[in-house]
């Protein structure tokens, strides 16, 4: 039985769950429920604070976490991270009222900095060689610099809509983040049996989400050329069409270089080209 925790509430929750599901993993998630039983695999869900769970993976209560890699900066330091998920991505930055003339790190020299990241801070300002004094929140810290409590704050920022509407702005990147798996220090052989098999459909299911399938109609004597830009797979599939001399090529390509693909695809001779999303990819 692999037992792994989640975010109860906030960022990661939705997606974390979505995650589970495409993975095929069905289970029932009630309400202010604090654990379900997974009905088609050997799994336990826990809805945990996001700020626990490190702790609770050392004590043994939990054997796998979605976290953001923030959190485990901050607390997690010692807990290994043995997949990246590419959903929820931020950074941690630093940012300051608008009306503030910021050049360099230098400026934060003697400054309140408001956070809920403590240990971030510490060792961003102490790698610096900074002396600044932190004010804990552990909540929305973007009101700090407004109510005159902070000359700054560290969080974590995603779109910057939240800083836009606070008045702030963003001046220091520290770090980035996104959700990422993370295993329990003590793990028996049948846990980290199952774990690979929990990862090897994770791995299928991210894997589809970065690729498209490609289907395109081709004259026969530009194949070899059109294939070598289809790097993805092994090879191409090619099929023969009722039209002499022209031949369907099925293949797979990356989302991110979709539209440089297709321009090229064009360039050498493709026609009629079709682009579909793809479930689940397993090598």
């Amino acid at each position: 039985m692999i037992r792994i925790a989640i975010q109860k509430s906030g960022r990661l929750n939705e997606d974390s769950l979505q995650l589970l599901k495409d993975c095929g993993i069905s289970f029932d998630n009630g309400k202010d429920q604090l654990k379900a039983a997974a009905q088609n695999f050997p799994m336990e869900v826990f809805f945990l604070r996001n700020g626990d769970i490190p702790q609770y993976m050392r004590d043994g209560v939990v054997d796998l976490a979605i976290l953001g890699e923030n959190l485990l900066v901050e607390k997690g330091t010692d807990l290994e991270i043995i997949e990246k998920l590419g959903f929820s991505k931020c950074r941690v930055s630093i940012a300051v009222p608008k009306g503030t003339e910021f050049s360099s790190v230098k400026d934060l020299e003697g400054k309140q900095i408001a956070t809920s990241y403590p240990d971030t801070v510490s060792a961003f300002l102490k790698e610096n060689q900074i002396e600044a004094n932190l004010h804990i929140i552990n909540g929305s810290v973007e009101i700090a610099p407004n109510i005159g409590l902070a000359d700054a704050i560290c969080d974590i920022v995603s779109s910057g809509s939240t800083l836009f509407k606070n008045n702030l702005k963003e001046v220091i990147e520290i770090n980035t983040s996104e959700a990422v798996l993370v295993q329990a220090p003590s793990l028996t052989e049948e846990t980290q049996d199952l774990i690979k098999k929990l990862r090897f459909r994770i791995q299928a299911v991210l894997r589809a989400k970065k690729s498209k399938y490609i289907l395109m109609n081709v004259p026969d004597d530009k194949i070899n050329a059109i294939s070598s830009i289809l790097p993805v797979l092994k090879s191409p599939t090619v099929l023969p069409l009722a039209k002499t001399g022209w031949s369907s090529l099925h293949s797979v390509i990356n989302a991110g270089d979709f539209w440089e693909v297709i321009d090229e695809l064009k360039a050498n001779g493709a026609e009629d080209i079709l682009v579909c999303p793809i479930e689940k990819m397993v090598l």
